[in-house]
């Protein structure tokens, strides 16, 4: 008879994976035969740069980079982020001690609690918030105090309002603008009012900049390393996932103060020998040579949202359109739990939207739906959704 052997105490102090539980859902639908419209996941639908993906093939001939890569990158994708960073929001960084490279945005995160929190230690998370912050502080074994994003306040955290003991006794805070899940945009002024709370209270900030490419109106997120002091007190997490459609090739970089940076690339040593030259050789041509790419795709998300919006107006469903991101965080009809209310998208109407309980308490109210498909489609799923009777317009 095969044994069994229990898992680690970290293992189980994990949560559970979200997103997964929503995969498993879909799927069993699909398999039913259903015509599936999947607004639930944020996984870009539209392919990665032609010039990129030339890139890669003509750097993977190279003999060079079928060895190991230098354990912490190479300097040449640094450099590429350093410059990227220049041209985009006029901040400096020192390539080789302000940017780590990480196998993708999300390793980098939870990675950051490891190498930051001790076990007892306060860190703070957006509520509703992208789940593998709380992965991250769960493996650590740290406490996470959840900031509420209300609608009031434009879903920023009021940090005024978290209390000078709770501000005194965290280590740790993570933030996301432009915002999964909400859609909502962050100014200078926020950014501002969070350098000097952190700074008062020796609170580093992690801004994960995961949609910064992604802002609507012609009005460009800021990044927080833009903030005077923001580099003293945190860092900065930028994917190439989302700005350059590359979700599946793993690549991004952490940036800003060269402690933390010089934390990741230590634990990283431990756990990984960087990512494959060639790789790292294609997200450089991405830095550098994307912008059009960038703003062709930012423009076709900012159609995709019209099309979503004027097409949950005409069916009585109100809501407030996305400041970036690609992303629509919707409130749900009175009488439903987002739970229940997802189930009942998926099952009579063969949508998928992410309850937002699945983000955190005051997620609970939404769902959140996804720019990632045709505007055809995004259409078509409000059309579906109409055709329950659950808005005024149809009673």
């Amino acid at each position: 008879m095969t044994g069994y052997f229990p898992p680690s105490r970290q293992l189980e102090r994990l949560p559970q994976q979200f997103f997964a539980k929503l995969v498993k859902q879909t799927q069993a639908k699909a398999a039913t035969g259903a015509d599936i419209i999947n607004l639930g996941q944020g996984n870009p639908d539209l392919p990665t740069p032609p010039a990129v993906v030339e890139r890669l093939q003509e750097a993977a001939e190279h003999p060079k980079f079928h060895k190991y890569s230098p354990f912490q990158g190479y300097p040449f994708l640094k450099q590429a982020a350093a410059r990227f960073y220049e041209r985009e929001y006029g901040v400096t960084l020192d390539p080789e001690t302000e940017i780590a490279i990480l196998p993708g945005a999300k390793t980098g995160l939870v990675e950051l609690s490891q190498c930051l929190l001790n076990p007892g230690d306060t860190a703070l998370l957006p509520d509703p918030g992208y789940p593998d912050y709380l992965s991250g502080t769960a493996i650590a074994g740290a406490e996470a105090v959840r900031m509420p994003l209300l609608r009031g306040n434009g879903f920023l955290p009021d940090l005024g309002m978290l209390g000078s003991d709770l501000l005194s006794r965290a280590k740790l805070m993570f933030l996301n603008y432009p915002n999964n899940p909400t859609g909502a945009g962050a100014d200078e002024a926020f950014f501002q009012d969070t350098v000097r709370t952190a700074a008062a209270n020796n609170i580093c900030v992690c801004h994960d900049f995961a949609y910064g490419a992604i802002g609507f109106d012609e009005k460009k997120p800021p990044s927080f390393l833009q903030t005077p002091g923001a580099k003293d007190v945190g860092i900065e997490v930028y994917t190439l996932s989302k700005t350059f459609n590359m979700a599946g090739w793993r690549v991004a970089f952490a940036a800003g103060n060269a402690s933390v940076i010089s934390h990741l690339n230590l634990i990283q040593d431990h756990y990984f020998v960087s990512l494959f030259g060639a790789v790292q050789s294609a997200a450089a041509t991405a830095l550098d040579d994307g912008a059009d790419d960038v703003e062709a795709l930012r423009q076709t998300y900012q159609s995709r949202r019209k099309a979503l919006m004027d097409a949950l107006a005409g069916i009585g469903w109100e809501a407030d359109a996305p400041d970036g991101s690609f992303f629509a965080w919707l409130p749900v009809p009175d009488g439903w739990s987002s739970e229940a209310f997802a189930e009942e998208l998926l099952e009579s109407a063969h949508v998928v939207t992410a309850p937002g309980a699945g983000f955190g308490e005051y997620g609970e109210g939404y769902v959140r739906a996804a720019l990632l498909t045709s505007e055809d489609r995004l259409r078509e799923a409000v059309e579906r959704i109409g055709r329950l009777g659950l808005f005024k317009e149809n009673e």
